[in-house]
């Protein structure tokens, strides 16, 4: 393998593959990148046997070379290192030799490094074509969905399916869903087909994906039994998805409320941060006190002591309600709704309580209350 190729577009990819590499793997292969220089271009593979990513740097973007003076070949060398030493280099192109198949040459005139290249059959044979259901989504339709999403879904692994956000196609909408048992997020997108799946996707890999895919206009999403792959310019990304039954969670959104306040989000998130400096390291809990005439949050600890803060804009309804929460996932959830003002609902002290943008009824927040004492 021999190539000249630009050094913006070859950092450019290979910051891309670096999502495919764990940032510890028991299996030294998994740390390599896989180039190969084919007909269609420059491929560059990596994997973490859960995620896997190939991107594709064509021979010319346009009517500008982006790979000249090339001989086709493959090699497998170490990741980061290479895109380090790419990412360093200031010359407009870069020169790549694989010399006796064992070291990988990388030059640019003024730096010259050679790296140990493994062996391309120690690499796992990947399947990247798509299968299943197919559809496509804008990016920022994508972005915004597991943004809303995705940070609800648990950390732990004692229930692997609850680490997934659970993506359902139904009657012309795809709707995302993320829980952790104490908090939930959804989120509905319209489609263009009417199309029927159900697909428990890692959260962790989706948000991945919506970094990478960041700065495009359209992602297709292929869906099936096992894995979804994800298709945007000239990248692919696979994805395992989580075997499982999801939760039944439509009935967990209450269909009424009793109680409503709204506020001014960034006020309320303000005075929850400063609050909570003294609530309890673990579960952050404040109090929240309304009337039609006032309302405080509080904490209290009894190793550091107590705070209070009344809010100076806010309209609610209902009979005066005390209720606690985790003020760091409502936090997150008020976040999410990406609004000036939200609307917090309430249905009694140890009821859920949904957190809306009320000018977007494609997303709800949904929060439990924590019991005190």
């Amino acid at each position: 393998m021999k190539l000249k190729i630009n050094r913006e577009q070859m950092l450019k990819s290979l910051t891309v593959v670096l999502h495919g590499i764990a940032s510890k793997t028991p299996i030294p292969v998994m740390s390599n990148v896989k180039m190969e220089l084919n007909e269609k271009g420059l491929l560059l593979v990596t994997t973490n046997n859960e995620l896997s990513v190939r991107t594709t740097i064509p021979y010319m973007i346009g009517s500008t070379d982006i790979i000249t003076n090339y001989r086709e070949g493959a090699a497998l060398v170490e990741a980061r290192t290479l895109t380090e030493i790419v990412r360093r280099m200031e010359a407009k192109e870069i020169n790549i030799e694989l010399v006796d198949n064992v070291i990988l040459q990388i030059d640019d005139g003024r730096s010259n490094f050679k790296l140990n290249s493994v062996k391309v059959e120690e690499f796992p044979l990947l399947d990247f074509e798509p299968t299943g259901v197919t559809l496509s989504l804008r990016v920022s339709d994508f972005i915004k969905m597991v943004d809303q999403t995705a940070f609800a879904a648990s950390q732990k692994e004692q229930r692997p399916v609850l680490t997934a956000v659970n993506l359902l196609a139904r009657d012309s909408e795809l709707t995302a869903v993320a829980t952790d048992s104490a908090r939930l997020s959804r989120k509905t997108v319209k489609i263009d087909q009417n199309l029927n799946f159900s697909a428990n996707v890692p959260a962790k890999f989706l948000s991945e994906i919506a970094r990478m895919a960041e700065t495009e206009d359209e992602i297709e999403l292929s869906v099936s039994d096992k894995k979804i792959l994800f298709a945007f310019d000239n990248t692919v990304v696979n994805s395992r998805l989580i075997s499982g039954e999801y939760p039944a969670t439509q009935n967990i959104v209450p269909r009424s409320y009793n109680y409503f306040l709204e506020v001014n989000a960034d006020e309320l998130l303000r005075a929850m941060d400063r609050v909570s400096l003294l609530s309890g390291e673990r579960e952050n809990v404040v109090k929240l006190a309304m009337s039609a005439s006032e309302v405080t949050i509080s904490t209290k600890s009894n190793q550091k002591g107590s705070a209070v803060e009344q809010l100076s804009t806010f309209q609610f309804t209902g009979e005066p309600l005390q209720i606690s929460f985790n003020s760091a996932f409502v936090a997150a959830a008020v976040k999410a709704c990406r609004s000036e003002d939200v609307t917090l609902s309430f249905l009694g002290e140890m009821k859920p309580i949904s957190v809306r943008n009320m000018e977007d009824e494609t997303q709800i927040q949904i929060v439990t209350p924590v019991r005190t004492y």
